[in-house]
């Protein structure tokens, strides 16, 4: 009995070595990489040129080191429709836009023109008490001025609302002026503003539209399912995925959590605040200093808040293309403001085609063979009837004149042909 009892203990520590002895390199299984699950509703061979960089650069199938980035734009790039369109809607339809310093519409942006502050002040009128809301559901003038500085950066009169000083590459003054709106609220009235404008949008039905002042404009927005996807797959994969977005930064707080992204991983147009509101004023970035509202996460700005907040780069150099090793693996973006962050990008570049000149050239182009354009996934639009004037004006220089696109040799990107819609 007592031989029987010791082989059977000692098959047992037998085996229990041979489960947990540590594994040799020829023992180990690579583990494979997530796949999208929705690969086939992708264009051409997007889905396998963006799988190709998961399966590379993700800490999956033995990989392992710093976690790879990846950074979406927002508006139109994870969702159909603007957010910030959303927002203001929704805040001019309930009363929710607040009557500034002084009924003094200049208070709200630096470049503001004359004409800018006069026409608002004009059709918002004065005898609302500075920082208490303006009757824009009624005061129908008052609503159609604010809408057209958001929509056209002018007025309905025709002037020109910004007076065009900024750095073109840095920020859009009229971008910035939907975050300077909230002056007066405290940041956590800014999301409940935007969570309330959220849900209307995705409860309204695909293609729904509503009053605004005299105008009909767009009511809905949803998030791409495709888009959703990727983000989820990436998490999977160990990417850090990040949202970075021209819009107010609680906007984009408020609509990325939908897709898993946290606050802590969302950068958007940041304001400062004085005793806990908003004061009109914008953080700063690449040696710009805070208050100075001369930058902000559009174009070049786009870079620089990705370097200042993801990588921790200080100072100037945050406007400097980062080292390649430590730059984001992939970027996906449908405008001119996402080009700079979708160019440094140096796996996988994904183009949403919204028409958007600077854009087109240098996706179409392919230089490098990165890039992968996509229609988008609701409503696609159909082909260009032009081409993008890529060998002329499809360039932006900072002081808002326009040039040719070229390549990093210095180059001309000749005209393009839209070649890839619905």
């Amino acid at each position: 009995m007592l031989k029987k009892t010791w082989v059977i203990a000692a098959a047992v520590l037998f085996t229990s070595a041979l489960t947990t002895a540590p594994a040799t390199a020829a023992d180990t299984v690579a583990r494979p990489c997530p796949q999208l699950r929705l690969s086939d509703n992708w264009y051409g061979g997007n889905a396998e040129k963006i799988q190709r960089v998961i399966d590379e650069r993700g800490r999956c199938g033995g990989h392992h080191g710093t976690r790879p980035v990846a950074v979406f734009d927002w508006d139109n790039t994870v969702v159909k429709n603007d957010t910030s369109d959303q927002t203001i809607f929704w805040m001019l339809r309930h009363d929710k836009v607040l009557q500034p310093r002084g009924a003094d519409w200049r208070t709200t942006s630096r470049y503001m023109t004359d004409e800018g502050a006069n026409a608002l002040r004009d059709a918002c009128g004065t005898d609302t008490k500075p920082g208490t809301p303006l009757p824009t559901s009624r005061n129908v003038r008052c609503a159609d001025e604010l809408l057209s500085v958001r929509k056209n950066a002018k007025t309905t009169g025709g002037a020109e609302v910004f007076d065009g000083t900024h750095n073109h590459r840095y920020m859009e003054a009229s971008y910035a002026w939907v975050a300077q709106l909230n002056a007066g609220y405290r940041p956590w009235e800014a999301r409940a503003i935007a969570a309330a404008a959220r849900l209307d949008a995705l409860r309204a039905p695909i293609g729904a539209t509503q009053r605004v002042g005299s105008h009909t404009e767009t009511a809905w927005i949803r998030y791409y399912p495709e888009i959703k996807d990727l983000i989820r797959t990436l998490d999977k994969a160990g990417f850090e995925t990040w949202v970075v977005s021209a819009s107010p930064r609680e906007t984009a707080e408020v609509w990325a959590a939908g897709v898993g992204v946290p606050p802590s991983r969302t950068i958007g147009i940041t304001s400062l605040t004085t005793n806990g509101r908003f004061n009109g004023h914008l953080a700063g970035c690449g040696g710009i200093a805070d208050g100075e509202d001369s930058i902000m996460p559009y174009i070049d700005g786009k870079r620089c808040f990705i370097n200042k907040t993801v990588l921790g780069i200080e100072g100037a150099a945050q406007l400097d293309p980062a080292p390649e090793a430590r730059r984001q693996a992939l970027a996906g973006g449908d405008a001119t403001t996402d080009i700079t962050m979708l160019g440094d990008a140096t796996g996988v570049r994904i183009a949403l085609n919204r028409n958007k000149d600077e854009l087109m050239c240098r996706a179409y182009d392919n230089a490098d063979g990165k890039w992968a354009v996509n229609p988008m996934f609701i409503q696609p639009l159909p082909a260009l009837a032009r081409t993008y004037p890529c060998s002329t004006t499809a360039y932006e220089n900072a002081d808002g004149s326009h040039a040719p696109v070229r390549r990093a040799d210095g180059s001309v990107i000749p005209d393009q042909r839209d070649t890839v819609h619905g």
